[in-house]
């Protein structure tokens, strides 16, 4: 597998300006899939950006400068491809360095997702931060035992989020994501939006391991899309195959904003 392509600031990163992301472990970032130049959802990963940058740094970030950097980037290799855009601050008070790196385009999960519940929810939760120590190991121990990721959660068996994904639950009328913690993530926001103009509204509400059974259909998304969760260790999830293609195609109708 070839390295990835990595930028800092409009300009191929250098080891002085690695240096610090090496050795701190305090900054953001968004992941995004590229493709022939545009992504879904481009106004909402710059406001996630902004918004972080403001509350970790006290400043604000330009999108444009932003977008100019992810485009200079890419003009290195394909149009399609996995982005991921991470903000860092190597001097207090100065201005935040903004790193893109690029590797090759990923497709969402072939089949269902089998995840296994363990009590562990992110700090700060709320910001896509680069602390991911917790969630990593997590997701690491979940795939040795035979899942595909972790379902974090809280005291009680409260759902929170997915490892790297958002989790939504169908009860026959309305998605529910779970009232916890967690982030907002941006193919969760499209997602949201997208079901309402199909008159399928969601709603935020306290949701249990033990309540899954009560749901007609569940499924995790995140930057590569969207996919049916199937499992949740040892209880085998009822499937809407209906409403997980409604969800898909709801995606799918977004459009695509070129960077």
């Amino acid at each position: 597998m070839s390295p990835p392509h990595v930028e800092i600031n409009g300009g191929p990163a250098t080891s002085d300006q690695l240096a610090f992301p090496a050795v701190v472990n305090y900054g953001h970032f968004t992941a995004m899939q590229v493709r022939n130049g545009a992504v879904r959802g481009l106004g909402l990963h710059l406001t996630r950006l902004d918004l972080a940058t403001r509350e970790l740094f006290g400043t604000s970030l330009d999108g444009e400068l932003v977008r100019a950097h992810i485009r200079h980037a890419l003009g290195a290799g394909s149009p399609d491809a996995s982005v991921r855009v991470s903000v860092f601050q190597p001097d207090p008070g100065g201005p935040p360095s903004i790193m893109v790196v690029v590797r090759p385009a990923e497709d969402p999960p072939a089949g269902p997702q089998r995840l296994t519940a363990v009590e562990y929810q992110r700090p700060v939760a709320h910001i896509k931060h680069t602390g991911t120590f917790g969630q990593t190991f997590h997701g690491r121990a979940a795939r040795r035992a035979g899942f595909d990721d972790a379902l974090l959660t809280g005291a009680g068996g409260v759902i929170a989020e997915g490892a790297i994904t958002n989790v939504g639950f169908f009860d026959g009328s309305d998605v529910i994501w779970p009232d916890a913690p967690s982030l907002a993530g941006i193919t969760m926001q499209l997602i949201t939006t997208a079901l309402a103009g199909r008159a399928v509204p969601s709603r935020h509400d306290t949701v249990r391991v033990a309540d899954l059974p009560s749901f007609r259909s569940a499924f995790v998304t995140n930057s590569l899309g969207v996919a049916p969760l199937g499992q949740v260790d040892d209880q085998v999830l009822p499937a809407d195959p209906v409403f997980i293609r409604g969800v898909a195609d709801a995606y799918e109708s977004v459009l695509w904003d070129r960077i």
